[in-house]
């Protein structure tokens, strides 16, 4: 009798073991599968194209300029966002140059005025990089307006700011929405997800440079 009990409990003990082990490995199996789908979408979703790449080295020379070089990353991402490399003005810098788009003619142009701006929204945004890049998109009216209401960055308030200009600016016919996702809003002054689509380039930028800002990577990073 007392040698059943005993076979019945090592059986059981046997049972809870295996179904302990099975347990665990099945947790484990799914943490590393979930790792791995992490590791290959942040590795293959939003390359940079050899066009933006060939640019590095100017932009690491306007920077140079400026002692802040740390943000290569940042504005091989922004560039990336605005032209893929492509045209002539690959920074799209024509308008804060001149005041109107088609006027720069000459990627080195574009890239010195393109990182002389930045700067400038970085400096106003006292070193908030959503906020600056938001306001490369928005102008530096953004900053202003964030300042007045007393916030920082937050896509909300890129909403709010967004469709007060496209009320005011509506009827001139320049303006429309660049996102489907926008004209909910009423919001298509610029791109109310311009940080976020930046963002999603930054890891891959980051990948291409040696230097880093700890801001601008936290920043950028977190999305």
């Amino acid at each position: 009798m007392a040698e059943k009990r005993r076979m019945k409990k090592g059986i059981k003990t046997i049972i809870l073991a295996i179904g302990s082990t099975f347990v665990i490995t099945f947790v484990l199996f799914l943490f590393v599968l979930l790792a791995n789908e992490r590791l290959t979408d942040s590795s293959n979703a939003y390359p940079l194209t050899e066009a933006v790449l060939s640019y590095q080295p100017l932009v690491e020379q306007a920077l140079a300029k400026e002692n802040k070089e740390a943000y290569t990353a940042v504005v091989l991402a922004l560039m990336m966002q605005e032209s893929g490399g492509r045209g002539d003005d690959p920074m799209q810098a024509s308008e804060s140059l001149c005041g109107k788009i088609g006027c720069i003619d000459k990627p080195k142009t574009s890239i010195e005025q393109g990182v002389s701006y930045f700067m400038d929204t970085l400096e106003a945004a006292n070193g908030d990089v959503e906020l600056a890049l938001q306001s490369y998109n928005f102008g530096l009216g953004f900053i202003n307006y964030a300042n007045n209401k007393g916030e920082g960055y937050s896509i909300a308030l890129a909403i709010e700011f967004s469709k007060k200009k496209y009320q005011e600016l509506k009827d001139t016919g320049i303006y429309s929405c660049v996102r489907e996702e926008a004209e909910a809003y009423d919001a298509c002054y610029g791109d109310i997800y311009y940080v976020d689509a930046v963002s999603k380039y930054f890891p891959r930028a980051l990948e291409h440079t040696q230097k880093t800002v700890e801001v601008a990577q936290v920043a950028l990073v977190r999305k």
